[in-house]
């Protein structure tokens, strides 16, 4: 019975070696690490995969945006140079007016009197060109100077406006839509010196009363 007893002890300390030994090579077995490192690798290059994914379909979008916003300026401003060139046309026209008017032998004759109406039937055929794509004068007189529109030439001494006021434009300035030809050249008013003196005189006197 001991004898019994002492096999079935023998037999079952073999069976616990064997399992701790297969335990030990399971977990050395290379094959085994490298199944655990595989399967690591493969889902880091699914999430990169995916990263370089979305990072190329948001690439698209923007070309795709700025190809629209292009187009778009293309369409609606494709003229811009096209119609700055031709503000040309009116500076000659009104430089022609300003010379014919001027010339001493032409001053109250019939001639000079038919050149201004052809002159004036001529600027109004290209404002009106100009009004039909979009392109409009800007206007000025009597208006504050605004420096998103007009650009300050002179100053001319004025009492009657105030400061800043626009009362001469020198050379007219144009908008295509809302984007800005080019500025009004202008005159803005400013007090006289003299009524600036008087001003200052005024208020030394009240503070030596």
């Amino acid at each position: 019975m001991e004898k019994e007893e002492k096999d079935k002890l023998k037999e079952n300390e073999s069976l616990k070696k064997s399992n701790d030994n297969d335990e030990v090579n399971k977990d050395a077995n290379p094959e085994n690490k490298n199944n655990n490192r595989d399967e690591t690798s493969t889902e880091d290059k699914i999430l990169e995969l995916e990263d370089k994914i979305a990072r190329t379909f948001a690439e698209m979008e923007n070309q795709r945006r700025r190809f629209e916003k292009e187009k778009e300026d293309a369409f609606e401003y494709g003229g811009y140079a096209f119609a700055k060139e031709s503000l040309n046309l009116i500076d000659n026209l009104e430089r022609s007016k300003s010379i014919l008017e001027n010339d001493e032998s032409l001053k109250n004759t019939n001639a000079l009197k038919k050149a201004m109406e052809h002159f004036d039937i001529i600027y109004k055929d290209l404002i009106s060109i100009f009004n039909k794509n979009d392109i409009k004068p800007i206007e000025s007189i009597n208006k504050k100077l605004d420096p998103n529109f007009h650009q300050a030439m002179m100053e001319i001494e004025d009492d009657n406006k105030e400061p800043g006021t626009i009362i001469q434009e020198i050379q007219k300035g144009f908008m295509i839509k809302d984007r800005l030809l080019r500025p009004s050249l202008v005159g803005v008013s400013k007090k006289s010196e003299k009524k600036d003196q008087n001003n200052e005189e005024n208020r030394q006197n009240l503070d030596n009363k």
